[in-house]
């Protein structure tokens, strides 16, 4: 018998993965069968449940990678010198989301809006996606205590806080982008911008009249 060596496992898995989030952009979590998945995978059904041995292990590798892509984004924004202002994190994460659904075989957007929809409604995978959040919300975290160190973040806010809304600025894109089709990378990043702008010079004129 031949040996399968780790690159080819892996290859097959990403094949499996790849047909599987086609199917959930077209059909969402809870209309996906196995065996569109199957099918659309080219590969037989021995060789895709010898991966994934049910749809609700497919859903939770699906869900965990399409939120891993933001990870990645991450990756580069935490390697950025200077350290970048919010309003720069932003214009780079809108950027890089719809450049990558855009170019990409799936919409990866699709995905993660059906993993959310499936995360309310199956208390599994809520789990696997709230834990998955809570890991990224932990890496927004130490860029906005790189954030403080730089001055560009009030350095008395707690960045476990500040993460959490942070991090709800990246859905808000995706939903408009995918529901209302009415916003751009640039667009929400400048609309950011602003409201940043308008809060820190009603603080500065606050403060002038306090003094």
């Amino acid at each position: 018998m031949p040996i399968v060596s780790d690159e080819h496992r892996q290859a097959r898995r990403e094949q499996i993965l790849l047909a599987a989030m086609g199917c959930v952009a077209e059909e969402g979590f809870h209309k996906t069968t196995m065996a569109q998945v199957i099918k659309a995978s080219g590969l037989s059904a021995g060789a895709v449940y010898g991966y994934f041995r049910s749809k609700q292990e497919l859903i939770l590798a699906i869900a965990d990678k399409a939120l891993g892509y933001l990870d990645l984004a991450l990756d580069d924004v935490l390697g950025m010198e200077p350290v970048p202002s919010p309003v720069d994190v932003t214009r780079y994460l809108t950027h890089t989301i719809a450049a990558r659904a855009d170019s990409g075989p799936v919409d990866l957007t699709r995905v993660v809006v059906a993993a959310w929809a499936e995360a309310v409604r199956d208390d599994t995978v809520r789990a696997a996606v709230a834990e998955r959040i809570g890991q990224l919300r932990h890496r927004y975290a130490d860029l906005i205590r790189a954030q403080q160190a730089a001055g560009v973040i009030d350095p008395t806010a707690d960045p476990e806080v500040v993460a959490k809304s942070l991090f709800g600025v990246m859905p808000g894109f995706v939903l408009q982008r995918l529901v209302t089709r009415d916003v751009t990378a640039d667009g929400y990043a400048d609309g950011y911008a602003a409201l940043r702008t308008a809060t820190t010079g009603a603080a500065a004129a606050q403060s002038g009249l306090d003094a």
